[in-house]
């Protein structure tokens, strides 16, 4: 193989592994965070399933997915810009997310309006979802341009 090639693929086997360990466990916790209320709530999609294994299957989904898209984002020049994307697509995963938790383990259970779902959603998830998106983004962004 190439000399030149060789860092290379190495230094991007790097950043697709600190990409993907630092989403799973930053979506991990949000997910706990925001949503750990509803823990002891059943699951009206499998009531057999605990709150963990949402939370890690959740996890697992998300970071395959943002991995791909964070590494798509590293070719976009403009700083801001790239941050921005990040953050919102991060924030727009995790409250789908959040509003999936809270349909299947309360809303379900009940008589909400859509309306209702989306802003008992955001009650429980604004803080943990901007708080650790942007710890999350700046994480990265920092561990990134060390390497």
């Amino acid at each position: 193989m190439n000399q030149t090639v060789k860092p290379q693929i190495v230094s991007f086997f790097k950043k697709l592994i600190i990409i993907a360990f630092l989403l799973f466990i930053f979506t991990f916790i949000e997910i706990y965070w925001a949503m750990g209320s509803l823990s002891e709530r059943i699951s009206s999609g499998n009531p057999d399933s605990h709150f963990f294994d949402d939370a890690y299957l959740l996890s697992v989904f998300t970071t395959a997915f943002l991995t791909i898209v964070f590494l798509l984002f590293t070719f976009i020049k403009n700083k801001y810009l790239k941050i921005i994307i990040e953050l919102i697509s991060l924030i727009s995963v995790w409250f789908f997310w959040n509003y999936s938790i809270f349909v299947d383990r309360e809303s379900s259970w009940s008589t909400y309006l859509f309306k209702e779902e989306i802003l008992y959603t955001l009650s429980l998830s604004f803080l943990p979802i901007w708080v650790l998106s942007i710890v999350t983004v700046f994480t990265l962004h920092y561990i990134l341009k060390k390497l």
